[in-house]
């Protein structure tokens, strides 16, 4: 396993590989990596074939971060990344500095940023401004260095691989984006690395985003399949999304240290929220659990 810190020294490499002919699979992470983005790392090896190459980056991107935001906090830990990539079978981590990724922004002298303006209006886009256009912009910078055929992100970040793949299809990236499903720990917490952040009694509350889903997901499972003839008051088949808050927003508001930053439930696709929730639909939370922001989501 080699570790590469330049952008221009990652992208000769990648210019290299694809003169060869091989295949290169990306797994982009800000770090402190967990069972979560080694699943992700097993997919880009089974996208790639063995003798593709799996690039794996580790940078805390600061231009997603807003002022008030944990990223002088955000849990760092290089030397066990680099031990669970070389286990997990990663061929280059790809690790590169502030200085090297946004030159001269501390002096105003960076100025260019990718921008999608449809997918990041609401959900985190809504709590978290400015957040969106750090992720487009990163993921687009990294894209260029490290020249993937195929992509991997985690389903748990669901509005960022929308966001990712809207961008890849609107500036025609030649890239393939794939989504990989959330890897949750044995009682449902999706796992993630802010999940350190929790104290014990924290912990144990933080299964209310789970427990949300899973609750979401047997009301609708009840409700009047698609279909069917409408009852005679003209309601569509389904349940109220309005009804569906309400449940989540008492169950988050029995945990004594939780408290819901947003509920929706939307189309999986175009993120739209919908007013009468059918199965296909999705919900998607961010709740606080002690100062500490955790997100998930999950298909009902």
């Amino acid at each position: 396993m080699r570790i590469l810190r330049f952008p221009r020294t990652m992208q000769r490499e990648a210019q290299r590989w694809q003169r060869q002919g091989l295949r290169v699979g990306f797994v982009p992470t800000m770090g402190y990596l967990h069972e979560g983005h080694l699943s992700l790392v097993r997919e880009a090896r089974r996208q790639v074939g063995n003798r593709g190459i799996v690039v794996l980056s580790i940078y805390v991107n600061p231009t997603q971060f807003a002022p008030t935001e944990d990223l002088s906090k955000y849990p760092r830990d290089f030397a066990q990344d680099c031990r669970l990539c070389r286990e997990a079978g990663v061929d280059v981590i790809f690790a590169p500095t502030d200085a090297d990724m946004y030159a001269g922004r501390d002096a105003g002298e960076y100025t260019t940023y990718v921008v999608e303006e449809g997918l990041t209006r609401g959900l985190e886009g809504g709590s978290r401004p400015t957040h969106f256009r750090g992720v487009t912009t990163v993921v687009a910078k990294l894209f260029h260095c490290v020249l993937p055929e195929v992509s991997v992100f985690g389903a748990k970040d669901w509005q960022q691989a929308a966001v990712v793949r809207r961008m890849v299809k609107d500036l025609q990236f030649p890239i393939r984006i794939v989504v990989a499903p959330t890897t949750r720990e044995s009682d449902g917490l999706a796992m993630s690395s802010r999940n350190r952040y929790l104290q014990p009694a924290e912990r144990a509350q933080a299964t209310v985003l789970w427990r949300a889903q899973q609750w979401a997901r047997r009301e609708v499972r009840k409700a009047r399949p698609m279909g069917r003839s409408k009852p005679s008051d003209g309601s569509p088949a389904g349940v109220p999304a309005e009804a569906l808050r309400r449940g989540v927003e008492a169950l988050v508001g029995a945990c004594p240290d939780a408290r819901l930053d947003y509920v929706e439930f939307i189309e999986p696709e175009t993120l739209r929220p919908v007013e009468w929730v059918r199965r296909g639909c999705r919900i998607v939370l961010a709740v606080f659990v002690g100062r500490t922001r955790l997100i998930d989501n999950g298909a009902l």
